[in-house]
């Protein structure tokens, strides 16, 4: 049995108090009900473990100077899982071995994303300090695989199960709690934005594999990166909607080209973010990146191809 208690500790924060607890497995809810860019934390109350401090600013510091934090873990690499790590900045870090470069400086990071552009490296380098607390951090250690993990809560030892789901990024993990039956998702969410899979790295095929790999642990609780964050027993449905976000976006695509465009022509359609948001630069890059994913897989299926003449290079329907 999952045991669940959502009320606060004595003598705590307005932040502390929305926390939700699952046996000694916290969520800490992150500003903005945990949308980019903040999320939701996870910490493991008796191990002491942090997982994604990018939720509340002042959660977290309450949290190091009262239960205490003695490590940090990250699903993975982006910005809004840790903006809040310079609060522990003295902890070891641990992350997937395939995640760990672009913590390493910032020209690192902004390579990692491919952003090309001098003026957007520019912009995100200054919404990197200035926003998400950017510091280079080198992991203490890499999570290898698919690996096990005990942790010294009470009254008994907690196992975690690391599990492998790149597709969002190369080396994005989720965690399992076995005795208590909950899962981490990290940032596959199962939200009805759907999944991001636009970096260099990520994985349109991958990241279907990974989520429909986190469905099969069949796991009571689902907490999750961002918004509400809590899933009990989630059906079927929820994550075939989650995945079905992918197949809208590629009708959305094949419909549009039905005579050839541009890629200027297919972000303004706005098909992954709806409409144009600012810091204008920075929501086109996400269009961009994600239009070319399903480009590149519609080419690669026959339905797409590209056109011939113009100044630009142009895409239409098969």
């Amino acid at each position: 049995m999952v045991r669940r208690d959502f009320t606060a500790t004595p003598e705590t924060t307005p932040e502390m108090a929305a926390l939700k607890r699952f046996g000694p497995i916290w969520l800490i809810p992150g500003d903005n009900r945990g949308k980019y860019p903040f999320c939701n934390s996870v910490y493991v109350e008796g191990a002491r473990v942090l997982i994604d401090p990018g939720s509340d600013r002042s959660a977290l510091t309450q949290l190091r100077d009262d239960q205490g934090v003695d490590q940090v873990w990250l699903t993975h690499w982006h910005e809004d899982h840790f903006t809040h790590l310079d609060l522990f900045d003295d902890l070891p870090l641990w992350i997937a071995k395939p995640d760990a470069a672009p913590l390493a400086d910032v020209e690192a990071f902004l390579d990692a994303y491919d952003l090309g552009d001098d003026a957007l490296k520019q912009l995100f380098r200054v919404i990197l300090t200035e926003t998400f607390h950017f510091r280079p951090r080198q992991p203490a250690r890499t999570f290898d695989g698919d690996e096990t993990i005990v942790l010294p809560t009470k009254p008994a030892t907690t196992t975690v199960r690391v599990i492998e789901t790149p597709g969002h990024t190369p080396g994005h993990c989720a965690f399992f709690f076995e005795e208590h039956g909950v899962l981490f998702t990290g940032d596959y969410d199962l939200t009805p934005f759907g999944p991001w899979y636009g970096d260099p790295g990520s994985s349109i095929e991958q990241t279907r594999r990974s989520v429909r790999k986190l469905q099969a642990l069949d796991a009571p609780i689902c907490l999750t990166a961002h918004e509400d964050g809590v899933f009990e027993q989630p059906a079927a449905e929820i994550w075939d909607r989650y995945l079905q976000v992918i197949d809208e976006r590629q009708r959305r695509y094949l419909a549009y080209l039905s005579e050839p465009r541009t890629m200027a022509d297919i972000v303004g359609q706005w098909i992954v973010y709806r409409k144009a948001r600012e810091p204008l630069a920075f929501f086109e890059f996400g269009e961009r990146a994600t239009a070319q994913k399903h480009l590149a897989a519609l080419t690669a299926s026959g339905q797409v191809q590209h056109h011939p003449g113009g100044e630009e290079p142009r895409w239409v329907r098969c």
